[in-house]
């Protein structure tokens, strides 16, 4: 919940994942390290960790959240204290959550994995992983903070184009080179800098095992990814 009312959001029925910290007693996120100059070293450790880590209030409210969790939502990791969990991750089981929320309100320290997916805020897709959320800090404190980590599932990488196949810019980039321009020009057409369009050209390289533009280009009439009717030279 938020200060009483549901965690999930106006309209989602998840349970809490626990009862709420008053305002005023809100834990330190770094714990048992919040005094003097541990504090920072925690904190420092935190924004280094390539794991997607967040400190949350026993309800699911966020304390902190390192750069690879705030990654997953495009922000800074500043921007996500104060969501809740459940405004993020979309749990696949809601009993997962039954099961975490008696745990915190019995005492019980344990580790507990939610299934969760959510919509990536790089492309929009939707994303899957195990959030596992594990109660930490003093025993005697009740309710605890719960320190939950996110792994996420890769999806398979796109498979690679055919050796003898060129990408619809790769193309672009081989008929300009084709016609004389140089890289800086082709990039400034098509949109890219001069390293992108190099990346491309070493790309095509490998692919075709040749070396240097001359032969780049060659092979792209042999292979029929340029058009040998066109001048200027144009994508087949």
């Amino acid at each position: 919940m938020h200060d009483g009312t549901a965690c999930g959001g106006p309209d989602a029925g998840a349970p809490a994942l626990g009862t709420p910290f008053h305002r005023s007693g809100d834990a330190d996120p770094a714990g048992p390290y919040a005094d003097g100059p541990w504090r920072n070293y925690f904190l420092i450790l935190l924004d280094r960790i390539p794991t997607p880590i967040a400190v949350c209030r026993a309800d699911g409210v966020v304390l902190i959240a390192n750069p690879a969790m705030a990654g997953q939502w495009g922000v800074a990791p500043g921007q996500l204290r104060g969501r809740n969990l459940l405004d993020l991750f979309r749990p696949r089981d809601e009993a997962q959550l039954i099961r975490i929320a008696d745990a915190v309100r019995l005492g019980r320290r344990s580790r507990y994995p939610v299934e969760v997916h959510w919509r990536s805020a790089s492309d929009g897709s939707e994303r899957e992983g195990e959030l596992t959320v594990d109660p930490v800090g003093d025993p005697t404190v009740q309710p605890p903070a719960l320190l939950a980590l996110l792994r996420v599932r890769e999806t398979a990488p796109p498979p690679a184009p055919p050796r003898g196949t060129a990408s619809p810019v790769e193309a672009r980039i081989l008929a300009l080179a084709a016609g004389g321009a140089t890289t800086a020009s082709i990039g400034t057409a098509l949109g890219l800098t001069v390293d992108g369009v190099n990346y491309h050209l070493t790309r095509l390289a490998r692919r075709w095992r040749v070396q240097g533009r001359a032969a780049l280009v060659a092979k792209a009439y042999v292979l029929g990814v340029l058009s040998p009717e066109s001048w200027p030279p144009a994508p087949a």
